[in-house]
């Protein structure tokens, strides 16, 4: 029957994908790339184990669908203000650089302009999902050449929907007029504004309602119903269904109801997306790299260098460093998942051949197979690039003269301390110093904060503190403190080295995100790290052991003993000296409750010296809240009044015979 048979396809590609992808996870290889291989193993050109190619193009067609509904669902409009210069310069920039550069490589080889567009549309495109698993496993979405990858692969998701629509105009006849291809583009983008128009409108108070009868299935089906409908109705007027599914998830993104509803999809996306990248791998015939492994190769080689060099110049052209530009460059290096939809779509209207369409499917799968060695070998491929003098001359003649005109006078500072980023931790440490009169200056590497903080007075400069050059136009052979607060655990590595070598005596201290760092960065040379990891524990650790009755002396005495040991306490689970001297000292039975006065309570107007005398064995009036203010200091003649909270110390039976003296019924807790 044919419907087992979809059953029994499923099964085989769903069994073999488990043993794959478990393979290329211990040997720290995508999953992606895996479901690729599955694809190719099951595939015709391999074991030839799939009867019905077709049905599984048609279920892996819905994991586009959820792909692309989720990337809309994701959207934020405020979070494309906060990176508008990225979005909306680097991003754009990065695209048409790696475009250009295709479409030149590609006409030169005798394609004509059309095709070589399209082919420059297929190669300017990244792996999002590659990309960011490479990111997060390294520590590096918060640095900056991280917030920079993720800004472009944002505006290359976007901008495959302009792509989609650009498409089928390049398949238009060489004589096509002007206004036949702005015709249908312009109507499209009518009808796809008036699908968002009456979506955003209708799409909320749909939501609404179902929240209301508090069903999570109906929920998650409307959620479905939603992304289908949209998708299909938008299908209906000639546009993809991927993009109907972004509009979905675009309108759907501006609702309170965002973030359940992509918890929801996710895993249908997952499971989905995972048979789209089989059925791209089914389409792959090996034989291709066997019978052209030279021409692959030189293809890999050259598509890499092309937008390793275009994503570089546009990140440097808008003012960020070499270093960052090259990081980012590399990371985005690869073929991305959204360059097989558009194939696909080229193929069906006759843009893309057969056995190109083969050698553009065994190259992008190669280039993805090896993003995660490249990203691994990035920070010496940047160090490296540092020493040309192509990229080397910008960013220190840019520092020098930001120094000598916005700081002059810092030019001869002594014994003070540099802040190395300028994020939450660098903005409260820079307020203590200034308040404290300790010199300082702040390293930082975004030109907008730059120019505004230093309109303020703020002595901070633009400059990139992996940059020895860089470090000594701060005078860090005369400074006493380093402070480095970036979440960049490959940048702090290196600004540790750097500073050592230029000034030995310098106190350093070192704020990482992850617990494993602490060691290395201590190994280098770093007088002292923080991990957020375990400053969070321990600030835990000691709300819990206060709620408890702990006194606050032995909780300062324990966290400050963690702290002396290097968190060892904590990353070996030797707590026993901790619980030893905890054993035995706690209040157990003593609670802190707090009661309000009201009008009509009969404490209102006394003073604490009459409730005092009143309850003397009772529970202790420890402060008293007024006016949102917390009074401490109390004195036996201060009067009560009418919305004052009372805090009480003491048992519950205390705590309760007093809260019922104030206010004559039982306890009113604030």
């Amino acid at each position: 029957m044919p419907g087992h048979d979809v059953v029994r396809d499923l099964l085989a590609i769903f069994a073999l994908s488990i043993a794959v992808v478990s393979l290329f996870q211990k040997i720290r290889l995508p999953s992606i790339a895996g479901f690729l291989v599955v694809g190719a193993l099951v595939g015709p050109y391999g074991l030839n184990l799939i009867s019905d190619l077709d049905q599984i193009r048609v279920v892996a067609e819905i994991g586009v669908v959820l792909l692309l509904f989720t990337i809309g669902v994701e959207f934020s409009l405020g979070q494309l203000i906060a990176s508008r210069r990225l979005l909306l310069v680097a991003g754009p920039l990065q695209v048409i650089c790696v475009l250009t550069l295709v479409a030149i490589g590609v006409t030169v080889w005798g394609v004509p302009l059309r095709e070589a567009v399209f082919w420059g549309c297929l190669l300017s495109l990244s792996s999002t999902a590659i990309v960011l698993k490479a990111l997060e496993e390294r520590g590096e979405t918060d640095a900056l050449h991280g917030r920079v990858t993720i800004s472009i692969l944002i505006f290359q998701d976007l901008a495959v929907v302009p792509m989609m629509l650009l498409i089928p105009l390049l398949a238009q006849s060489d004589d096509q007029s002007i206004w036949g291809i702005a015709l249908p583009l312009t109507t499209s983008v009518a009808f796809v504004g008036m699908i968002i128009v009456t979506a955003r409108w209708l799409i909320p108070r749909l939501l609404e309602l179902i929240v209301q009868t508090q069903i999570r299935e109906l929920f998650l089906l409307a959620i479905i119903v939603l992304c289908l409908g949209i998708a299909w109705i938008t299908s209906l007027t000639g546009l993809s269904l991927a993009l109907g599914a972004f509009i979905a998830g675009l309108v759907i993104s501006e609702s309170r109801y965002s973030h359940q509803a992509i918890a929801e999809v996710i895993p249908f996306r997952d499971s989905f997306t995972s048979l789209f990248f089989v059925s791209v791998g089914m389409l792959m015939d090996t034989r291709v790299m066997l019978n052209h492994p030279f021409l692959i190769l030189g293809l890999v080689g050259a598509i890499i260098t092309a937008k390793l060099i275009g994503g570089t110049a546009s990140i440097i052209a808008i003012g960020f460093p070499p270093r960052a530009a090259v990081l980012s460059g590399i990371a985005l290096a690869q073929v991305g998942e959204f360059a097989f939809i558009l194939a696909e779509k080229g193929q069906a209207i006759g843009l893309l051949a057969e056995e190109p369409r083969q050698l553009f499917l065994a190259v992008s799968v190669l280039t993805m197979v090896g993003t995660p060695f490249l990203i691994k070998a990035a920070p010496r491929i940047a160090r490296r690039a540092e020493g040309l003098d192509t990229l080397r001359w910008w960013l220190p003649r840019q520092t020098a003269a930001q120094v000598a005109a916005g700081n002059p006078h810092r030019l001869t500072i002594t014994d003070h301390v540099i802040v190395v980023g300028y994020g939450i931790n660098g903005r409260n440490l820079s307020r203590v110093l200034e308040e404290t009169g300790i010199p300082y200056l702040i390293l930082d590497q975004h030109g907008e904060v730059v120019r505004r903080e230093a309109g303020k007075g703020v002595p901070i400069i633009y400059g990139d503190a992996t940059n020895s050059t860089v470090l000594r136009h701060v005078r860090i052979g005369q400074a006493k403190v380093l402070v480095v607060a970036v979440s960049d655990p490959l940048a702090a590595r290196r600004i540790i080295q750097l500073a050592r070598g230029i000034n030995p005596t310098i106190h350093t201290i070192v704020r990482t995100r992850y617990l494993k760092a602490v060691d290395e960065l201590l190994h280098l040379g770093a007088d002292e790290v923080v991990p957020e990891e375990f400053e969070t524990s321990i600030e835990i650790f000691a709300l819990v052991l206060r709620t408890y009755g702990i006194p606050h002396d032995l909780i300062v005495e324990k966290t400050e003993q963690i702290r002396g040991e290097g968190y060892e306490l904590l990353r070996r689970g030797k707590l026993q000296s901790v619980t030893h001297h905890l054993h035995g000292r706690a209040l157990t039975d003593v609670h802190v409750e707090s009661v309000t006065i009201k009008d009509v309570s009969p404490s209102a107007g006394m003073t604490i010296g009459q409730v005092s005398t009143t309850a003397p064995t009772s529970a202790s009036i420890i402060a008293v809240i007024r006016s949102g203010r917390t009074l401490s200091h109390l004195s036996e003649k201060m009067h009560l009044e009418s919305g004052d909270v009372v805090v009480l110390l003491g048992t519950r039976e205390q705590i309760r015979h007093v809260a019922t003296m104030l206010t004559d019924h039982e306890t009113e807790r604030v």
